[in-house]
């Protein structure tokens, strides 16, 4: 327990760090300079900010648990795992980690596609598409379920084979975090952008959770494009919308930028704010009743929003 609850400590750090980092710099703070290249012209609320962050911190809870049982299994015999340079020398320690690399890529790409594909799973995965302009602290915004099986690799690596503890967690809770993070921003960059080969970039994500719901996966890849390519779950390039296609179509202008409403993200430094989260009217207008889940209707309605981009980004 001391070892989950430090390394959950950790974890809230660095999602404080980054998300924070974030988070103030393009949607507490935005500039017409920074709007230009964001890809959904709005801003989320912040009833829906804070429902990102108390999701987050359920992500974090449960997250730790995959490396907490890693060490305790290393700290038992179970493992493999071992820290410094050891006896496998600095050839062996820069190929695992590349390994760790891919491999999780292709872990994370193939249950986030399952998480799609197939509807039993959706009923697990769609909690984290109630956002579908998210922020930079919508990372980890997902059931616990979710937050376990991506954190298994921690768990398995060390088992499987001689793995590097400080390279492995330093690759899960900042590189892999950061770069969920970048997913998450909302914003493109002039490189990489949406039209960049063989990486995700943040269009690719945000396409993602505009477009991919129940049996429709778009867009579930992590570092790689490789994988969505091979499955076809690539959304047309020629139905683009990033910001720079945006740009080139006179839609990031600044008379735009002045009727775009900008949020007063400043009621999250506020905990009335936050017990407002746990009251039952409050709580009962962010989530339908589950009852609905058995409806026709109600499904229907959800492939309804997406028939076209415009439905959600406008």
């Amino acid at each position: 327990m001391a070892t989950w609850a430090i390394l959950s400590s950790l974890a809230f750090v660095s999602v404080l760090i980054l998300s924070g980092t974030a988070f103030c710099g393009y949607y507490a703070w935005p500039t017409y300079e920074k709007w230009r290249y964001k890809i959904n012209p709005k801003f989320p609320s912040p009833e829906d900010v804070r429902c990102e962050i108390m999701l987050t911190l359920k992500g974090i809870a449960t997250a730790s648990f995959p490396p907490t049982l890693s060490l305790w299994l290393s700290q038992h015999g179970y493992s493999q795992a071992y820290c410094g340079v050891g006896d496998m020398g600095w050839g062996y320690l820069l190929l695992s980690g590349f390994m760790i690399w891919i491999l999780t890529d292709f872990w994370s790409w193939g249950y986030h596609y399952c998480g799609h594909y197939f509807t039993s799973m959706w009923a697990v995965h769609r909690h984290h598409h109630k956002f579908h302009n998210p922020s930079p602290f919508a990372v980890i915004a997902d059931e616990p379920l979710d937050q376990v099986i991506r954190a298994l690799p921690m768990v398995l690596f060390p088992m499987l084979a001689p793995t590097n503890m400080d390279l492995m967690f330093f690759q899960f809770g900042v590189l892999f975090y950061a770069y969920g993070v970048y997913l998450h921003w909302g914003y493109d960059m002039e490189w990489p952008n949406a039209h960049t080969p063989f990486i995700n970039t943040s269009y690719q994500h945000f396409a993602h959770h505009q477009l991919s719901i129940m049996n429709k996966p778009y867009h579930t890849g992590f570092f790689f494009k490789i994988w969505d390519d091979l499955a076809g779950s690539v959304y047309p390039k020629e139905k683009c919308f990033c910001s720079q296609c945006a740009r080139a179509k006179g839609e990031r202008e600044r008379e735009q930028w002045e009727k775009v409403e900008k949020p007063d993200y400043s009621p999250l430094l506020s905990p009335s704010f936050w017990l407002q989260y746990f009251q039952k009217d409050d709580r009962s207008k962010r989530t339908p009743d589950s009852s609905s889940l058995l409806s026709q209707s109600f499904w229907l309605q959800q492939f309804r929003k997406t028939d076209g981009v415009s439905k959600r980004v406008s």
